[in-house]
């Protein structure tokens, strides 16, 4: 699928209709149908979810897929699960949030040089899309890199998202990827030409948010915003 050169609102429009992928769709419609017992009142999103942020932002924040419950649900990136409340408590002690909870899409959270995307748009099953699914997804991925022209500094919450960036990287210019590729970790940078006649943009590896990683000490608040104050500090040099 190729995304034609357009604004913001088209591309919105052709993430929330996408159809590429009938297992996705399929999935994210059920759990819509059937719903968790804690949010059985409510109206679920149950489409691909469009990124979410500062549309002049320096930094983009690039995670797998919307949670099942979570974006899925309220139809907002990182928005009604434990993630998004670790993600965006972060961008507020950083400066880059309003507030520091994302409850709904109508909640008042504004993001401040901040710009939230996912490597795929749909909730997967046991959150793993397939390789062919997120490449049918790049496309839109590929247009907020080119809409966002003031960014400076990308980060990848966990090694999906970091093999993401080096995907897309790979697509504006094949020789231009680093050679060995840097391995992902928590606290890696590298630089990277994410688009087309532009300068380089800085990749930084963070630790997912996710409640595997949360409960089990792997990452630490200290360990997130320290991630952030650093893209911050990048984003604004």
């Amino acid at each position: 699928m190729a995304v034609k050169a357009h604004g913001w609102a088209t591309l919105e429009l052709r993430v929330v209709d996408c159809r590429l992928c009938p297992r996705l769709r399929g999935h994210c419609a059920e759990v819509a149908r059937v719903r968790r017992r804690a949010y059985r009142s409510h109206e679920y999103w149950g489409r691909p979810v469009p990124g979410f942020g500062d549309r002049r932002a320096r930094i983009l924040l690039l995670g797998l897929a919307p949670a099942a419950h979570g974006a899925n649900r309220t139809g907002r990136m990182f928005t009604g699960d434990s993630s998004g409340d670790w993600l965006y408590g972060a961008l507020h002690r950083a400066g880059l949030a309003s507030q520091p909870t994302s409850t709904a899409r109508d909640d008042g959270l504004r993001l401040e040089g901040a710009y939230i995307s996912a490597a795929c748009r749909c909730a997967p099953p046991a959150n793993r899309p397939t390789i062919d699914e997120m490449h049918r997804c790049s496309p839109f991925l590929d247009r907020e890199f080119e809409l966002l022209r003031s960014l400076r500094v990308t980060v990848a919450l966990g090694k999906i998202a970091w093999d993401a960036a080096f995907r897309r990287a790979a697509r504006v210019d094949q020789r231009r990827v680093p050679r060995p590729r840097p391995a992902f970790g928590h606290g890696a940078e590298t630089r990277l030409f994410l688009r087309t006649g532009r300068p380089a943009v800085t990749l930084i590896g963070s630790y997912h948010p996710s409640q595997q990683n949360t409960h089990t000490g792997r990452l630490t608040r200290p360990m997130l915003d320290a991630v952030m104050r650093r893209a911050k500090r990048l984003a604004d040099g």
